[in-house]
């Protein structure tokens, strides 16, 4: 009997460990992905919506052990997506645990952790005209762990050799060159998209982004964005992540089983976009024009997200905010921010402002009208005309950059020249907030102004003085400041070289001035002092802008803060030119000198002042 008490028992104890076993097998298989991954308590906004992904999940019902409101439980056409809305006010940090049951019996559990909050995180302050925005690639800025250059599971591996190919840069090369950054005199770095990309080719780019919870591998971990932007608050600089709220990529796991056949626009299938922003707020338009633009994708491989769908929507803003609360962020730019659902985006925006009113948001509106662009700016007086907002703080004044093309090529004119920047800014009027206006001389999709100007010096000290001490947040693209070049004729890749020295096996280190050719350390040595200027200048910053006619080619400009005053002469001509200085005594009232910035002279402001052929002058009253 003994005997027999003991294989029962055995027999008992065995069945438990296979039973476990299965168990512990059902809960790993039957859930393969929770996003957002995690929340924190004390949010402004207190409900959060959590999708559960797994073969057959909505046949379970969903209960939580401890005492949690759940406000919602949706499940859609597709069987393996749960989302589970949750009241989170007055909730301490703190596990959850979701129980999945059937027949009322529970079959797995699933936890969920509430993390405790940074303070002051809502508080935070965005990036703002005090700011100097670097924008680089960073597969193209440097290279500090060649170890993760290719990696299994994803498809693009490193082949520096092409255009279109991966080359290897990645966050640690951004951290290693943080000091030079700030060396420079920038304040804050817009990088290019960090998050997984798994496009067979030219995934470099990474706006086709196929996991937004997941730093590419290729760039490092969502541990080392998180270090970024802490390397980057010892320094008092900002960091800002370029958002993609329009398309993903056709790789991404969500696209390859739709939770809903209308998370993306289908026509059905694929239809590119007419890339015609106009029909946003034409009010002749017709629907299968304005529909083509916006719901139509920006290319095959991007598949465009619908914002109008409440699901996709509520997925964005908490991803956003995700990502704002896990790194620490400082801003975003968002990619072809006009080209949304604008109701949808709007919400978006809204949404993330809410929750961090000292935020700020750059969008991307790529339109070449100053009423245009300004019809996306939060609280356009021309967007409330059709009763819209889209809440966004800040847009990108592509007309300057138009006329920043070629003003420096050109005579003086009626519309030629430096009166193309005049004419820039006398529409200023249609703005909502000038100073939350991105100004640039070229960014990562267009062509270099070294190129348009074949690296003549003068044309690019002309042109960086201007964003430099104009109204707005003046952005500079990694490498100008070394004279780079860069045809967009030839394509992308050649608008967006390497930065020489970010390589181990590079022959030239120009982020090292001892390395510097003579040319690259002029530019070099003039960014510098111009933006380390304007680093300490509230005049700069947020002082009223007082601009004059260009005569002769000249275009003279006042920006004043109080008793803070600086003076900023822009000489287009080739020659020497002798500026009157009675006709700008409303600005100068009285005073007889001031200190010229780039040259470190005195002068004395009289009656006429001399200034060299294609020179700036900026000068400290």
């Amino acid at each position: 009997m003994k005997t027999n008490s003991f294989f029962q028992k055995a027999s008992v104890v065995f069945s438990l460990f296979v039973l476990l076993n299965v168990f512990s097998t059902e809960v790993n298989a039957q859930i393969e992905r929770v996003e957002p991954p995690f929340w924190w308590a004390e949010m402004e906004t207190s409900e959060i919506e959590i999708l559960f992904y797994g073969k057959d999940i909505a046949e379970y019902s969903v209960s939580t052990q401890e005492e949690v409101v759940i406000n919602g439980v949706l499940k859609t056409e597709n069987p393996n997506y749960l989302f589970v809305t949750i009241e989170t006010k007055n909730l301490q940090p703190q596990t959850l645990h979701f129980n999945f049951s059937k027949k009322k019996r529970v079959k797995f559990t699933q936890e969920y952790e509430l993390k405790e909050r940074k303070e002051n995180s809502a508080l935070r302050e965005g990036f703002s005209s005090a700011d100097v925005m670097y924008l680089l690639m960073p597969d193209r800025f440097a290279n500090g762990n060649p170890d993760n250059d290719s990696v299994k599971g994803l498809a693009d591996k490193l082949n520096r050799e092409a255009e279109g190919g991966r080359h290897g840069g990645d966050i640690q090369g951004i951290i290693d060159h943080l000091d030079y950054i700030e060396d420079l005199g920038a304040t804050a770095i817009w990088s290019t998209p960090l998050l997984e990309d798994n496009d067979k080719g030219y995934s470099y780019h990474t706006y086709a982004q196929s996991d937004v919870y997941k730093i590419d591998p290729r760039y490092g971990s969502n541990e080392d964005y998180r270090r970024l932007a802490e390397e980057m608050h010892e320094r008092d600089m900002k960091l800002i992540m370029d958002y993609v709220t329009n398309h993903w990529g056709a790789e991404h796991w969500m696209i390859k089983d739709l939770p809903t056949y209308d998370w993306i626009h289908q026509f059905p299938g694929y239809a590119n976009s007419n890339y015609r922003m106009e029909t946003q707020y034409d009010p002749h338009a017709s629907a299968i024009d304005a529909k083509y633009c916006e719901k139509g994708w920006f290319v095959r491989t991007m598949p465009d997200l619908n914002q109008s769908n409440p699901l996709v929507l509520q997925y964005l803003i908490q991803n956003a905010i995700w990502w704002i609360e896990f790194a620490d962020l400082d801003g975003f730019r968002v990619d072809t921010y006009s080209y949304n659902d604008k109701e949808g985006i709007s919400k978006w925006t809204k949404a993330i402002m809410d929750e961090y009113p000292n935020f700020n948001i750059v969008g991307e509106v790529w339109l070449h009208n100053q009423a245009q662009i300004s019809y996306w700016q939060k609280d356009s007086e021309i967007g409330a005309l059709q009763d819209f907002n889209s809440y966004c703080p800040s847009v990108m004044d592509f007309t300057l950059h138009d006329a920043l093309g070629n003003m420096f090529k050109e005579k003086a004119g009626w519309g030629s020249g430096m009166q193309k920047a005049y004419g820039n800014f006398v529409n200023d009027f249609l703005y909502p907030n000038t100073n939350n206006l991105l100004v640039f001389l070229e960014n990562h999709d267009t062509g270099r102004f070294n190129e348009i100007y074949d690296q003549d010096f003068n044309s690019y000290q002309l042109g960086l003085t201007l964003i430099a001490t104009t109204r707005g947040i003046p952005q500079l693209y990694y490498g100008s400041e070394i004279a780079m070049r860069g045809d967009k004729g030839k394509g992308d890749g050649d608008i967006r070289r390497d930065f020489p020295g970010g390589w181990e096996s590079d022959k030239q280190n120009a982020f090292q001035a001892s390395e510097r050719t003579e040319l690259q350390e002029s530019f070099h040595s003039f960014t510098k002092k111009l933006l380390n200027f304007r680093k300490n200048s509230k005049a700069i910053h947020e002082g009223e802008l007082t601009h004059y006619l260009p005569e002769n080619n000249v275009y003279v400009y006042f920006r004043e803060l109080a008793d803070d005053k600086v003076m900023v002469i822009l000489n287009n001509n080739e020659e020497e030119q002798n500026l009157d200085l009675n006709r700008f005594q409303e600005n100068l009232n009285g005073i007889s000198t001031g200190k010229e910035v780039l040259s470190g002279k005195q002068l004395q402001l009289k009656e006429k002042l001399s200034i060299a052929g294609k020179t700036p002058m900026v000068i400290q009253l």
